[in-house]
């Protein structure tokens, strides 16, 4: 049976406006599709809830439903890889790890990757033939760019200022299916709704 491709209006940004979860549940049961950035969206909002309401817990048990026949397919994670977030990150360990053989400031490996990425060209493939290509193009091609740009990012991270706890690093991806996650979500809060 042939995949369809989700259409173009199932990736917009939904995070640019605040939703609800019924909202996006309700999204979901229209486009046919619950993409990864509905799944984390809705999550992050199951998690900041003290309490889900009725109508919340009708949405989840909904969502679950239309999972489960089908009539909403869940849009897979990524597929493939940008290149060049591997090369950077070689790049970006092998000259902190001379800097600060002779000096004292601590780095940020992850900050000096994120800086030069955001100035790079992404190599994206999706099998290991393309991810070869990509990495023999970077080493031909790109590789004095790459260099300048993790060098850029060490300068700018030795110079910035310390935040202290106002920065909130990314969080851990959950490995959990969204079948796992729906399914426990109304475990947890179906007790509520029986009492009432």
């Amino acid at each position: 049976m042939k995949t369809e491709c989700p259409p173009a209006s199932c990736y917009r940004e939904t995070y640019s406006e605040v939703m609800s979860i019924e909202e996006i549940v309700q999204q979901a049961l229209q486009e046919g599709y619950l993409t990864p950035l509905m799944e984390t969206e809705m999550g992050q909002l199951c998690n900041s809830a003290s309490e889900l309401s009725m109508e919340e817990y009708m949405a989840l048990d909904q969502l679950m439903g239309a999972l489960l026949t089908g009539e909403v397919v869940a849009v897979p994670r990524k597929k493939f890889i940008n290149v060049m977030e591997e090369l950077v990150l070689a790049e970006a360990f092998d000259r902190v790890a001379e800097v600060e053989k002779y000096g004292d400031c601590p780095l940020d490996v992850g900050d000096i990757a994120a800086y030069a990425l955001n100035r790079l060209p992404p190599l994206y493939a999706t099998t290991e033939e393309g991810a070869r290509y990509q990495r023999r193009r970077a080493q031909k091609e790109l590789h004095e760019l790459i260099t300048e740009q993790v060098a850029a990012a060490i300068a700018c991270n030795i110079d910035r200022p310390d935040f202290g706890y106002e920065r909130q690093a990314l969080g851990k991806s959950n490995e959990n299916s969204i079948f796992n996650q729906v399914s426990s979500l109304l475990q947890i809060y179906a007790p509520h709704f029986e009492k009432d």
